[in-house]
């Protein structure tokens, strides 16, 4: 039997594409699963170091793991005109915003990197994710970059929406906003790659056709979301984008990273490099 390592996030959508492969619902044909969740901030600087065989990153960071990492076709988290959320008790303008402490959820993270390209320079503080709702309500930063379920939860309280990342960078460019992506270590033998992102297919594929089943699992991550919000968050980002990335998805993630050079974010033109899944 060999083993592999597969990390990702303690939310609700990656525990609903990821639950048939780990609870045992598949078989995983020779491959022993050694699952580890951890936040997409903790997982991206742990991809710094090639730690796990396969991993969640978010696609702003895969620049600086390239060299030890290839991106899988499939399980992309898109943001198909939403995304991530900067939100405030104040109404709070564009202009304002470039005034504004921001609370957000890490340097690396894709939400991040597209506040930058709307704002450029701005004033920030990291805060982990699950914290900023709070922060922002108790007066702690002016503002705060939500990611996750805070997208839809931060709607029973009497924060307002600023601005919607996936909204603006759909009217700007006319594709969906890249966010999330699962990537295999180079060094991963290629039948095995090969197996594990058919195994991947197939969980997220199971999870669709039980999707009650795979929500009951998933709901134990999103204890503080009701379950229809929750149902809906992983709507918006466990679907067809999720089940194999469309040249649509790939067109952005290039732009994403070409942008970033650009912008002067990255040293040297980036450009994504896919594992050919077969």
């Amino acid at each position: 039997m060999k083993k592999i390592s597969i990390a990702h996030s303690p939310d609700a959508d990656d525990a609903f594409m990821f639950y048939a492969l780990t609870q045992g619902k598949i078989p995983t044909e020779g491959i022993e699963i050694e699952n580890v969740l951890c936040d997409i901030e903790t997982l991206n600087q742990d991809a710094f170091n090639g730690t796990y065989d396969f991993t969640a990153i978010s696609v702003a960071n895969y620049p600086k793991v390239k060299e030890k990492y290839l991106i899988s076709p499939v399980g992309a988290s898109v943001g198909d005109n939403y995304g991530p959320l900067v939100v405030s008790e104040k109404d709070l303008s564009i202009s304002d915003l470039k005034k504004t402490k921001i609370a957000v959820p890490g340097e690396n993270t894709s939400a991040f990197l597209a506040l930058k390209f709307l704002l450029n320079d701005f004033d920030y503080e990291v805060i982990p994710f699950n914290e900023i709702i709070p922060a922002v309500l108790d007066g702690k930063v002016d503002a705060g970059l939500i990611i996750h379920e805070g997208q839809l939860t931060y709607l029973r309280t009497k924060l307002k929406k600023i601005v919607d990342l996936g909204e603006w960078w759909y009217q700007k460019h006319n594709l969906p906003l890249p966010l999330g992506v699962n990537v295999m270590k180079r060094d991963v033998p290629e039948d095995l790659a090969n197996k594990l992102i058919t195994l991947l297919s197939q969980s997220i594929d199971y999870a669709l056709k039980n999707r009650a089943e795979a929500m009951e699992f998933a709901m134990q991550y999103s204890k503080d979301t009701p379950p229809d919000l929750a149902d809906k968050f992983v709507g918006m980002y466990v679907n067809d984008h999720t089940v194999k990335m469309p040249d649509e998805v790939i067109q952005a993630i290039e732009l994403m990273l070409h942008q970033g050079y650009t912008r002067g974010i990255y040293a040297q033109p980036e450009k994504a490099e896919y594992f050919n899944w077969n």
